[in-house]
């Protein structure tokens, strides 16, 4: 079961201030078990989606369903700010819909008998739940580093979901290994560290407790590039080999391109694009309307395909095509680059 969020709108509200859009009537279904990579401008709505993923924040309006987990908007009369939990396969049909919690049928699923008399209605239950299974990375790791140590911040998440000390510090142990972050280190006070290690700190803390979905803001922001590339390695085998579903907020198109199964591009609250990676670079519109950059890679070869009057060749991302197209790969190099020149030269006659 994936993510779906189904016509979801959110105001930021401060007292006396015109309220500030995050989310605008948003549209997105997310595949379960793949990486998918939102991209936009500032203000476009990436870190508000991002935030409602484990109930940090709620619609005004609208539905979310994360897995077997829905949240709503506040129904009139209620008190702003409270949440609302349903959980379908987890107490009362008719009840669910007397307090508005479940309407409709979640994405690609028709609730079983057996589901809808199992919904639980414990709101600090469900929430304690759904952040098990969905874990978020901040933008700015220190937001959510509290812990004396980094193995303390490294085992709070799973002692909190019942782990034994012993097994929350295993759990740890291969956290900190997987982000490649020293185990010297563990001893040491997160707000020590690096803004780099910080990051690959807040990073273990959600992977030891392991979650189902793993949500990350600007991932590899102040990390160095051989750092950036093991982390999308990372976040790639994540889904390729524990099945896992990994949502990354990144105005990074380069680093992405090669890892993300699908994009999502955000603007003004909303979603302008949703496809895969070729789709998007063939779309220069989306590309400008979102705040996209384009990678290096694809800027050098439209300068020389321009250049030599090849400016309307298709372009075909991850694939290596004679001459009319250049690959779009995350080890391309000064020779794949040379070979592409080559062949669009002798397209165009020029004896090399």
């Amino acid at each position: 079961m994936g993510i779906s969020f189904e016509r979801v709108s959110y105001r930021y509200r401060d007292r006396g201030m015109t309220p500030v859009i995050g989310l605008d009537e948003l549209d997105v279904v997310l595949k379960a078990g793949g990486m998918t990579a939102v991209l936009g401008a500032p203000g476009s709505g990436k870190s508000t989606l991002l935030q409602h993923m484990n109930g940090l924040i709620r619609p005004d309006k609208g539905r979310i369903q994360i897995m077997d987990y829905v949240i709503e908007a506040a129904g009139s009369g209620e008190r702003p700010g409270r949440r609302r939990w349903g959980r379908s396969g987890a107490g009362g049909r008719k009840k669910e819909q007397e307090q508005g919690l479940l309407q409709g049928q979640p994405y690609g699923q028709e609730r079983s008998k057996k589901s809808e008399r199992d919904v639980k209605h414990d709101n600090h239950h469900n929430i304690q739940k759904l952040r098990q299974r969905v874990g978020l990375v901040f933008q700015y790791p220190e937001q959510q580093l509290f812990e004396e140590t980094v193995e303390r911040e490294l085992m709070f998440a799973p002692l909190n979901f019942g782990m034994s000390e012993a097994e929350a510090r295993e759990a740890a142990l291969q956290a900190a290994a997987s982000v490649g972050l020293d185990e010297k280190l563990l001893t040491c006070s997160p707000f020590r560290l690096s803004s780099g290690q910080m990051r690959k700190v807040a990073l273990a803390a959600v992977l030891a407790a392991d979650p189902d979905v793993i949500a990350l803001d600007e991932p590899t922001a102040s990390l160095d590039p051989v750092s950036r590339q093991e982390l999308m390695e990372l976040l790639r085998s994540l889904c390729t080999e524990q099945g896992k579903t990994v949502l990354i907020v990144t105005h990074r198109l380069e680093e992405a391109a090669a890892y993300a199964d699908e994009f999502v591009v955000l603007k003004d609250g909303g979603v302008i694009f949703q496809g895969d990676v070729r789709q998007l670079l063939d779309s220069p519109d989306t590309l400008e309307a979102g705040g996209i950059v384009p990678p290096r890679a694809k800027r050098t070869a439209d300068v020389i395909a321009a250049t030599f009057g090849a400016s309307g060749m298709q372009i075909h991302a991850g694939q290596r095509q004679p001459a009319a197209a250049y690959p779009l790969e995350i080890g391309l190099d000064a020779s794949d680059m040379a070979d592409w020149c080559v062949k669009l030269l002798e397209q165009r006659g020029v004896t090399t």
